[in-house]
């Protein structure tokens, strides 16, 4: 691995970054990958690909090898007939969410650089992903997150070894404590929301979701939408396989945000009255990637909606007497799903995916 296949560029105004590792542009936006990897070959007959190493079995796509791993990835794709659908159980990673798939590439790339010390800013899931990778890799982790913090992710973040920072105020408040951290050099920015590595990590849900159906996409796929680390993920891991000609089409992608905390819903479909409370790991009302949210939307025909804190609880029961036992905010794609349907956005038949994308241990 050369550090030239790490360089950036702005995703606005083109800047390039090919020496220092900047955690944005001097004009203030996202940075991504100045090239994407991509494989040279044809897509692997199914039957004999080795899926042994995980999501890491996809390196070809990916811009690092796994230098910080615990297993990840593979997880299961199972039935859930009540819902007319497939769930893919990404509540089964080694800290109990999604998050793992970003913290792994990200974690790698620090170790690739020789960072010896991370920061993050996060409502838990993602803290608790960051602390336990930086715990594997030997890197020193400072974690930022709201005073109210639910009790189970705060202990994921204190036994792996890492500093939790309790912020007083809103999500906004705990990033921008964190990002004066970060201008303060007091650590590498293992951002699931800024950093590119955390994105070519999460896209490997699609790789993973399109061998595990022989090489094909769904219809849809629906996905918890806060700052677009799963949902911009998807996009990214389902453009990069057809580009490669390994799939034929992007699913359309449809989010599912929380009522009160849903600026890509409000500005396709005005503000939505009421506050949800209960999918507490999805409430970002500014996304740092919010252009990025919007043309995915448009490139695959998708969409995104608010749901109730009723509806949420109500679906959460649901997965729950299923056996699915995921935590609350997860619950709000499949309650989304149900919406779709109703609007007419989805039809009966449609084959549809839903990422669970946390685990109920988490409280």
């Amino acid at each position: 691995m050369t550090l030239s296949a790490l360089s950036l560029r702005c995703s606005a105004c083109g800047e390039t970054y090919e020496t220092d590792w900047a955690w944005r542009c001097d004009c203030g936006a996202p940075l991504d990958f100045l090239a994407d990897a991509r494989p040279s070959r044809d897509a692997p007959d199914p039957r004999g690909f080795d899926d042994r190493r995980g999501l890491w079995s996809f390196a070809d796509f990916l811009p690092v090898g796994p230098h910080v791993t615990l297993g990840e990835g593979m997880t299961p794709l199972v039935d859930a007939p009540d819902w007319d659908a497939s769930f893919k159980l990404e509540y089964v990673f080694p800290t109990g969410s999604f998050k793992d798939r970003g913290a792994t590439t990200t974690l790698s790339v620090a170790a690739e650089l020789g960072v010896e010390k991370v920061v993050e800013d996060s409502s838990g899931n993602a803290g608790a992903a960051v602390a336990t990778y930086a715990a594997r890799a030997g890197i020193d982790a400072d974690i930022y997150v709201p005073a109210s913090v639910k009790a189970s992710k705060l202990r994921a973040i204190e036994r792996a070894g890492a500093t939790p920072v309790r912020v007083e105020g809103s999500r906004e408040d705990v990033t921008d404590a964190c990002v004066d951290a970060v201008e303060a050099g007091e650590g590498w920015y293992a951002s699931h929301a800024w950093n590119p590595a955390f994105f070519a990590g999460t896209a490997t849900f699609a790789y993973e979701l399109a061998y595990q159906r022989g090489w094909s996409a769904p219809d849809a796929v629906v996905t918890p939408l806060g700052h677009g680390t799963l949902f911009l993920g998807a996009y990214r891991g389902f453009r990069a396989l057809r580009d490669a000609g390994w799939i034929d089409e992007i699913p359309t992608l449809l989010g599912a945000q929380a009522a009160g905390y849903a600026p890509i819903a409000d500005e396709l479909h005005g503000q939505n009255e009421g506050r949800n409370d209960v999918a507490d790991g999805i409430q970002i009302r500014d996304p740092t990637r919010r252009g990025q949210i919007l043309a995915a939307i448009d490139a695959t025909d998708g969409d995104a909606i608010a749901l109730s804190a009723s509806a949420v609880e109500s679906e959460l029961d649901a997965l729950h007497r299923k056996g699915f036992y995921t935590e609350p905010t997860c619950a709000v794609a499949p309650a989304a799903l149900r919406e779709y349907r109703e609007r007419g956005v989805l039809a009966p038949d449609d084959d549809v995916v839903v990422p669970l994308t946390g685990s109920g241990l988490k409280g």
